[in-house]
Parts: C-alpha cells; sequence; structure tokens
C-alpha cells in the first residue's frame, strides 16, 4: 500500500501505526532522533564551548550519532540500509558534486587576490568614517559573492580592513557588523555558496522531479537581497562614523600594505560565471567555463602563476594549488552532507519525516500559502537556532521539509528555495550567545587585538545589533511573505504562475 493511501486512512488525526516503515526503534519511534540529537550536540559543543569552526567535527559527530543510534533500532540492518538510502540519494549526490566543483572555482578567487584588489579602490579613493564602513560592506557582499564564502570573506576581510577602518574614523562595532554582514549577503545571493546551492538542490518541482536551478533560484532571490543590502547600507552610512581620523596615516599605510590592484581583474571570470548561469541555467557548466576562464585571465595578468594551479612541493612532496585546496576545502562538507543525508533516511525510514510533514499539512498553520510560507520560515530559524547558526547545514536538515509542505499548496521551487534561504540567512545568524557567526567575529577581533593595541573590545550583543543586514532581510522576507510579495506558483507544466488556481496542485 501506497504512504499517501495509508496517510489518507488515517483521517485527520495523523498518522497513528508506523509498523508499515523499515526502521523500528525499541523505545518508539521519538528515538529516531538520537543521531540528529547528537548531531546537534556536537555542532553546540564544538562551535559554541571549543570554539573549533571545522565541519569535518561536524560530520564526525553525525556519523557517531548514526552509530549511537543504531543500537535502538530493532533491525540494525534496515537501520543501515535507510541511512545508506539517504546517503545515495539522487539530491545528496548533486550536491556534493555542484560542492566540489564549486570548490576549486571559490579557491582560485582566493588566490588570486579579489579581496586585495578592493583594499586598493578603497585606499586610492581616500575614503573615511561611515562611507568607509559603507565601502567594507559594499566590498566584502562582492568579496563573498565572487568567492561563495561568509567564513572566508570573515578571515579575509578582517585583517585586511578592520585596523586600517578604526584608524580612518571608522566605528569599530558597526564595522565589524559591516564586514560579517557583507559575508552573510554572499551567502544569500551568491550562486557559488553552500547556502544557495543546497537550498536550491532540495526544493523540487511537482511535475518533474528536477530540482530547481541555481541561476533562476538567485535570479527570483535578487530583489529581496539587494533591497535588504540597500536598507542595511543606509544604516552603516548613518550610524558607521567613529570618533574621527586622527590616526589616517597609520591607517592608510595597512591598508597599502593589502592593496594590490591586480586582483580586481578577476571580476571577469565571476562575470563569465553569472552570465553563462543564466543563460544555460546549468551551474556545472557555468562553473566550468567560469574556471577555464579565470584560469586564463589570472595567469596572463600575473594575479595567478601556474604554480597557484597545481605544483608540486618538493620539500613536503606534498600536491599544491588551487585545485587541491578546492577540494579539501570541500571534504568536511562532504562529509558532513553523507552523515546528515544518512540520518534523513533513518528519519525517513521510520516515518518520522511523513509524520511531521502530514501534521503540518493538515494543520491550520499551513491552511494557506502564506501560512505555509510562515511555517517554513519558523521552522528553518528554530532549526538554525539549534545547530548554532550553521545555515548551510540547517538548510540540510529542513530542506526535504520545506519542500514537501510547499509541494502541497504549489508553491514554486524558486520561492520555496528563496524562504528558507533567506531566513536561515537572517535572525539565526545574530542570535548572541549561540551563533557561531557572532562567535567566529569575536575570535578574530581578540587574534588582531594581540597586534593592534588600538582595537577596542566587542560584546556579542552590541555586534548582533550592528550586523544589519541579516536584520533588514528578515524584515525584506517577512514583508514578503505576508503581502505575497513575489510569491509564485508551479504551474501544470512546469512554469511560473502567480495564480493559485493554475498551480500543478490545482483541481
Amino acid at each position: 500500500m501506497e504512504l499517501k493511501e495509508e496517510l489518507q486512512m488515517e483521517g485527520e488525526e495523523g498518522v497513528k501505526d508506523f509498523d508499515s516503515f523499515p526502521v523500528r526503534f525499541w523505545g518508539g519511534w521519538g528515538l529516531a532522533f538520537v543521531p540528529l540529537a547528537i548531531a546537534t550536540a556536537g555542532c553546540i559543543l564544538f562551535f559554541m564551548f571549543w570554539g573549533t569552526f571545522s565541519l569535518v567535527n561536524l560530520a564526525m559527530a553525525a556519523f557517531v550519532g548514526l552509530i549511537i543510534g543504531s543500537f535502538f533500532a530493532k533491525d540494525m540492518g534496515e537501520f543501515w540500509k535507510s541511512a545508506l538510502k539517504g546517503m545515495s540519494s539522487e539530491v545528496c549526490s548533486i550536491l556534493i558534486l555542484i560542492i566540489i566543483v564549486v570548490g576549486m572555482f571559490t579557491q582560485m578567487m582566493a588566490r588570486a587576490g579579489v579581496a586585495e584588489g578592493f583594499v586598493w579602490l578603497g585606499s586610492t579613493t581616500g575614503i573615511t568614517g561611515s562611507l568607509f564602513v559603507v565601502f567594507v560592506f559594499i566590498a566584502c557582499c562582492i568579496i563573498a559573492s565572487a568567492t561563495g564564502t561568509s567564513l572566508g570573506t570573515v578571515f579575509s576581510g578582517f585583517p585586511i580592513f578592520y585596523p586600517a577602518g578604526i584608524l580612518l574614523g571608522a566605528d569599530p562595532v558597526l564595522l565589524a557588523g559591516a564586514i560579517l554582514s557583507g559575508g552573510i549577503f554572499g551567502d544569500n545571493l551568491s550562486p557559488i555558496s553552500d547556502t544557495t546551492i543546497v537550498s536550491a538542490t532540495t526544493q523540487r518541482f511537482k511535475s518533474t522531479g528536477e530540482s530547481a536551478d541555481i541561476a533562476g533560484t538567485v535570479s527570483h532571490r535578487f530583489k529581496y537581497a539587494v533591497i535588504a543590502a540597500g536598507i542595511a547600507a543606509l544604516g552603516f552610512l548613518i550610524f558607521g562614523g567613529g570618533l574621527g581620523a586622527a590616526a589616517d596615516v597609520a591607517g592608510a599605510e595597512i591598508l597599502a600594505q593589502y592593496s594590490n590592484a591586480l586582483g580586481l581583474v578577476m571580476l571577469i571570470p565571476v562575470v563569465v560565471l553569472l552570465v553563462t548561469a543564466f543563460i544555460t541555467r546549468n551551474i556545472f557548466i557555468s562553473v566550468a567555463i567560469g574556471a577555464i576562464v579565470g584560469m586564463i585571465v589570472g595567469i596572463s595578468s600575473g594575479a595567478l602563476t601556474w604554480a597557484d594551479v597545481l605544483s608540486l612541493n618538493l620539500e613536503t612532496n606534498v600536491a599544491e594549488g588551487f585545485l587541491i585546496a578546492g577540494v579539501n576545502a570541500k571534504l568536511g562538507i562532504v562529509a558532513y552532507l553523507l552523515a546528515i543525508f544518512g540520518i534523513m533516511g533513518v528519519l525517513r525510514g521510520a516515518g518520522v519525516l511523513d509524520r511531521i510533514i502530514y501534521t503540518l499539512t493538515n494543520s491550520r498553520l499551513t491552511a494557506t500559502a502564506k501560512g505555509t510560507e510562515w511555517v517554513n520560515a519558523l521552522g528553518i530559524m528554530i532549526t538554525g537556532a539549534f545547530v548554532a547558526s550553521a545555515n548551510g547545514p540547517a538548510l540540510i536538515i529542513y530542506g526535504p521539509v520545506s519542500d514537501e509542505l510547499g509541494k502541497k499548496k504549489g508553491l514554486h521551487p524558486y520561492r520555496r528555495a528563496n524562504v528558507i534561504d533567506c531566513m536561515a540567512c537572517a535572525l539565526p545568524i545574530v542570535i548572541p550567545f549561540t551563533s557561531l557567526f557572532i562567535f567566529v567575529v569575536l575570535g578574530v577581533i581578540e587574534g588582531l587585538r594581540g597586534t593592534y593595541n588600538f582595537i577596542p573590545s566587542v560584546s556579542p550583543i552590541p555586534l548582533a545589533a550592528a550586523t544589519l543586514y541579516p536584520i533588514t532581510l528578515f524584515i525584506v522576507m517577512a514583508v514578503a511573505i505576508t503581502t505575497g510579495w513575489g510569491r509564485i506558483y508551479e504551474s501544470k507544466d512546469g512554469g511560473k504562475t502567480k495564480d493559485p488556481a493554475e498551480s500543478v496542485v490545482a483541481e
């Protein structure tokens, strides 16, 4: 009997009999959450208490959760069979392939010195105070969009922009918030960021079963991200000025140390990648062409050397270059993906995901498209809070739930992907005492204080309030969900429609 028929036979009270599902637990179906609970506990331990920000650590915790959880299963063979089914799913395979290919491109961009190019641009204009804060925000937005990494932007942006910005009259707290906000903007909008890839790939068309294409998803998301960024930039302009630029000479010297106009030429492959992505609607094709163009531009301009591409360190006998670094940088998230999809396979094999989806679908909360979007918005934010605001892992966990709920109301995969992606990059990022992003920034600032004695200490609550982009993004998306602005449905032919009566679920 099909699951759908079984659910219909149970009526509106929800699923009561889970004997038909292959994975059962000695203490009841609630024990299916043991692997996920251990993975979450590992995330909190590593990120919040030990301050280690490695996805390899999270992957280890998730795999340990699977191992421990298997001992609660009545049939360990069925438990691992369901875990393997989750790991080998098409969505998981696509995600892994995209992330590894994209990893090479992002490492190429970082090694070619895109950040240093924007430092040169800022230093030559001679801007100070709040204008410098706005410039840094915009620069970090572009850097993060080009490299697809928020934390990478934070780690590279702070040593370059932060000491100089303070000396040039920028408010220290607002400047820190601007750098983090720029990184989150890239996370939210970049077609090569992990969050964009996960949010799009986990949302599938009801008519064809295919995942949402990344180019179309980003195109639909653009208006929300840009408006939120514009409001944030205005806030940085108004409040970003510090106590003046008394030491602007020293600040200019720091900027000059990390200034290199050559890095700006690497915006060419970024433009090529974006244009190709929107033309072909295929991330593999666009990244491949962007990478080839990037190598040609980088090597011909001198921003890259052949050794930067691939070389052998004769002293250590270790292969180096951005191709190797790109794969190495993504192995942690690949391992984490496998573990989390294994956990999701167990939850589905135990019927837990179906129970959650069925209960929410038959709830008055999801009686309308707006209600469904608010459930998904709150669901992804709660999930994000439980995994220390790690937006990528949160989207991996909650994405399948959003997919199923959105399909029930005929919501287009673009819209579903954008609701969960934007909300994952919104308020969870600025939870002062649980956000890994807040802790990373505070750690980086403390490290810089050991080198520059003029850098003041920053507290988590003011930093959270100064990280304007996630806050303005939440406001923009709250308006979009409540008013229906930008809401689109999947038509019967797989296209887009604003009329729910023409959607794929309409009778």
